[in-house]
């Protein structure tokens, strides 16, 4: 089935949304974001940062969001150092963190709008 995941004209295949990589997921919300006004910040290489920290920091108006982005449930996993990043932004209570993925798309797509 083909579904509407994007703007203008953007159209992928809801089969072929649970087979992106990191990489290709990473890039379509990044695309999505911009297009709906968002600031967005990933760390080029995540070698040089602190471990755990989120994929994807967005910021719009007064919303903050920290977003860990994972391919399939079965082969990604969130680290401990990861979760423990995760824990400590959503107790502030002043911001929105989730781990999200390819099967999560429309929900991410509202919190976008």
């Amino acid at each position: 089935m083909t579904m509407d995941y994007g703007l203008l004209g953007d159209r992928v295949d809801a089969d072929e949304v649970v087979k992106w990589t990191e990489k290709e997921f990473q890039r379509h919300i990044e695309k999505q974001a911009t297009l709906h006004g968002w600031l967005y910040y990933h760390p080029w290489r995540s070698d040089n940062s602190v471990a755990g920290f989120p994929d994807l920091t967005l910021v719009r108006d007064d919303r903050l969001m920290f977003w860990e982005l994972k391919i399939d449930e079965k082969r990604s996993k969130v680290t401990p150092a990861q979760q423990q990043w995760i824990d400590a932004l959503a107790a502030t209570g002043k911001v929105e963190v989730g781990v999200y993925r390819p099967s999560d798309i429309e929900e991410m797509l509202e919190k976008l709008e």
